[in-house]
C-alpha cells in the first residue's frame, strides 16, 4: 500500500519525521491511519486505527464503552424491585383487567412533546395523575411494555395531554 505523507519525511526509507504531523522523532512506529500505513510519533500514535480495536471481540473500544454506558444509564432509570409487595397486597394487581393496549409508533416522543407543550414537568404530571414519575418516564422512553405499565395509565395520560398514544383499530 502506498504511503501518504504530510510531514517532512521523503518516504519510508530512513526518515525520522512523523508522516502525520511532521515532527522529528527517534521513536517512530507504524500506524494505520485512514487506510494508510504511516510512520508516526508518539503524539500521533492514538490516531492508529488498530489501536482502537478491542483485541478480544474485534470491536471498537468506543463501541464497548458506549454499550457499557447505555447499560448503566438504563439501570439508573429502571426501577428495581425493593421487595415491597404492599401495594399489590392492598389493592391487588390484575393485569388482565389493565392490559397495555397497542401503542402508536413513537408514542414516547409524542407523550413527551405533549407534556412539554402543556408546560408540565414529569413530576407535576405524575402528581396530577397519581402515578409514579418513573412510570411516566418509562412511557416517554418507549419502555411501557418492559416497565409493566397498565393501559389505564396510558389512557389517563392520553386524556390529560390530549395526545394519541393508543392505536385506534
Amino acid at each position: 500500500m502506498a504511503k501518504y505523507s504530510t510531514g517532512g519525511s521523503s518516504g519510508s526509507d530512513g526518515g525520522d519525521a512523523c508522516e502525520l504531523c511532521g515532527a522529528t522523532s527517534d521513536s517512530l512506529r507504524e500506524a494505520n491511519v485512514a487506510g494508510a500505513r504511516l510512520q508516526v510519533c508518539a503524539d500521533c500514535a492514538p490516531h492508529d486505527d488498530n489501536a482502537h480495536k478491542d483485541r478480544k471481540s474485534g470491536g471498537n473500544d468506543g463501541d464497548t464503552e458506549r454499550k457499557r454506558r447505555a447499560v448503566e444509564n438504563a439501570a439508573k432509570t429502571t426501577r428495581n424491585w425493593d421487595g415491597d409487595t404492599e401495594h399489590w397486597e392492598e389493592g391487588g394487581t390484575n393485569y388482565d383487567d389493565d392490559q397495555l393496549p397497542y401503542l402508536v409508533s413513537d408514542y414516547g416522543d409524542a407523550m413527551e412533546e405533549a407534556r412539554q407543550a402543556e408546560g408540565l414537568q414529569r413530576e407535576e404530571l405524575a402528581e396530577e395523575l397519581d402515578a409514579d414519575e418513573a412510570d411516566l418516564l418509562a412511557i416517554e422512553q418507549g419502555r411501557a411494555t418492559q416497565a409493566g405499565i397498565g393501559g389505564s395509565l396510558v389512557r389517563a395520560v392520553e386524556q390529560r395531554l390530549d395526545v394519541e398514544l393508543v392505536e385506534s383499530r
